[in-house]
């Protein structure tokens, strides 16, 4: 059961960083105000704002199936599903550091919330080996 909740954890999360790709786009403001991934400290000296949501908003929807594909490969008991949350959480973990201001002000607007969670993701499947399916975690 807590496999199966595990599965859920990793698709919904995965379901946040579409809300993220719906601000970079502009479709709406998850925050009145928050202009993420404007000013970007990695890209807004060669990147315009336009450039810089489109690649945010890209790189955000990989991650997104990412999760999702995790979540599914626990549920259907395949073993690829461990590569696919490392590779995922470290690529969510990175496009929020990039598309960081730089600023320490809302740091919650940036995506270092998400950043936290991927540490524990990362964490409980690399340190802990967790969760095992059948028989095997890898």
């Amino acid at each position: 059961m807590i496999k199966i909740l595990f599965a859920i954890f990793l698709i919904l999360h995965g379901m946040v960083h579409l809300l993220y790709f719906g601000q970079s786009a502009r479709y709406f403001e998850l925050q009145p105000g928050m202009t993420w991934p404007d000013g970007s400290w990695m890209f807004s000296r060669f990147l315009g704002n336009e450039t810089i949501r489109t690649l945010a908003g890209v790189l955000l929807v990989l991650a997104a199936l990412g999760f999702v594909i995790s979540g599914v490969g626990i549920f259907v008991k395949q073993t690829w599903w461990h590569t696919a949350v490392v590779v995922t959480a470290t690529l969510s973990s990175l496009i929020f550091i990039l598309f960081w201001n730089g600023g320490l002000q809302h740091l919650d607007n940036q995506g270092w919330i998400g950043i936290l969670i991927n540490l524990v993701i990362l964490v409980v499947v690399l340190v802990f080996q967790w969760p095992d399916i059948n028989g095997i975690s890898q």
